[in-house]
């Protein structure tokens, strides 16, 4: 009898462009300044990326432009919360501080503040082009490509 196995990377769509963004920016204001400069319709979903193991969420910005067959998303590779720290005082009653802790999205690049990730079914969309107008607005620092291939944590980036 034949043994049929799946592979778990069959699974992964690899269709798609993923672009690092440097900007200190707020979420919203990244993506009105993407939708002016790349003329995106990029929108907030009612729900962001949501991982309960790692307790952190992530902003999702979404615009499915159907003429094109194009998905863009924008998403939001730092996630900060406030959570309390017990120090003790060796008294009965400690006290409580709060600590801000940082989470990451894809933690090998931790220094970037957004992705954008494009799928392209037709692949007709030109990956210089959308580089050269990011850099182009001026509130951002630096934008790259990145090969979704070489990101080990590339699960996150399903949704």
């Amino acid at each position: 009898m034949a043994l049929h196995k799946l592979q778990v990377d069959d699974f992964y769509d690899d269709s798609y462009k993923l672009i690092a963004i440097h900007c200190r920016l707020e979420d919203y204001r990244l993506a009105y300044l993407l939708n002016k400069h790349l003329e995106l319709k990029l929108e907030r979903k009612q729900k962001d990326i949501d991982f309960k193991y790692l307790e952190s969420s992530y902003s999702i910005y979404e615009w499915d432009n159907e003429t094109e067959y194009v998905l863009w998303n924008l998403i939001s590779n730092v996630c900060q919360k406030e959570e309390d720290s017990l120090s003790s005082t060796g008294t009965l009653f400690s006290d409580s501080e709060k600590v801000l802790k940082t989470f990451h999205l894809i933690s090998e690049y931790k220094k970037v503040d957004y992705f954008i990730k494009v799928s392209d079914e037709i692949k007709n969309v030109d990956e210089k082009l959308i580089l050269k107008k990011i850099q182009a607005i001026p509130q951002v620092i630096t934008s790259y490509t990145v090969d979704p291939l070489k990101i080990k944590s590339k699960d996150h980036l399903i949704f």
